[in-house]
């Protein structure tokens, strides 16, 4: 397909971050394959995530389709970017046409990102996930690659306002190796040795990260932050959701 947005887009991100000087370290990136599909799979912190969880194919030469709610594609200025990059809305209500273009594009050799928990963690810690990316693994018979991303969630994160400009903000992304789910396997189980990688590889980004001051409004709760426990996020997320019901016509 013609790539006439994505490389723009990529390269005047790229200058943004060079210019604002955030400290983007990138460990893992040999583990996305140079050919062939695969599911990238990524937690979920911050409205920035895909533009750095893209990054980590570059070095691959890869473009990453990466699987969004639709309400991003109504939007007007990000809507057109959305679509000419080539990426997988998602309209909650109907979510099986999102799952078969996914499937799609994997078995076109393309590398689709996930972001499993579907909704940005509050606790920035991982949220239950469900067995989508298991299933679209083995469904197009490509690895699963499980990626946690952090400091992302200082520029820009629900909850709090946009700080987009910031300067020398670290940002850690570290991609694990991949995972090569198959008819047959439990997918539950599959999905919840997934969510143990993620989880790991996101508490090592958290506890080496450069800048651990206390007291902290991005950093979770049991490293001496202040952000929400798990528990209150989901009460936070519960009530979002309702009153986002309530709202419908």
């Amino acid at each position: 397909m013609a790539e006439i947005v994505y490389p723009p887009v990529i390269g005047a991100a790229r200058t943004l971050f060079r210019a604002l000087d955030l400290k983007i370290r990138i460990e893992g990136a040999e583990h996305i394959p140079r050919t062939g599909g695969a599911v990238l799979v990524s937690n979920h912190i911050s409205y920035l995530d895909f533009i750095f969880a893209g990054l980590t194919a570059l070095p691959a030469k890869r473009l990453v389709r990466f699987m969004a709610k639709k309400e991003v594609f109504d939007h007007r200025i990000s809507g057109p970017l959305m679509r000419g990059m080539h990426h997988i809305p998602v309209d909650r209500a109907a979510g099986a046409a999102a799952f078969g273009a996914a499937l799609k594009s994997l078995r076109d050799g393309e590398v689709v990102g996930v972001f499993a928990e579907a909704t940005i963690s509050r606790s920035f810690t991982i949220k239950e996930i469900k067995n989508g990316a298991v299933r679209m693994a083995v469904g197009a018979k490509v690895p699963m690659i499980p990626m946690a991303l952090w400091g992302t969630q200082r520029l820009w994160t629900k909850g709090h306002p946009k700080r987009l400009f910031q300067r020398h903000v670290p940002i850690t992304i570290q991609v694990g190796e991949p995972m090569y789910p198959k008819r047959g396997d439990d997918y539950d189980a599959v999905s919840a040795d997934l969510r143990e990688r993620m989880a790991t590889m996101l508490d090592q980004a958290q506890r080496s990260y450069p800048e651990i001051p206390p007291g902290a409004w991005w950093q979770p709760r049991h490293l001496g932050g202040t952000a929400p426990t798990p528990e209150e996020a989901a009460e936070m997320d519960e009530t979002e959701a309702k009153d986002r019901e309530a709202r419908q016509p």
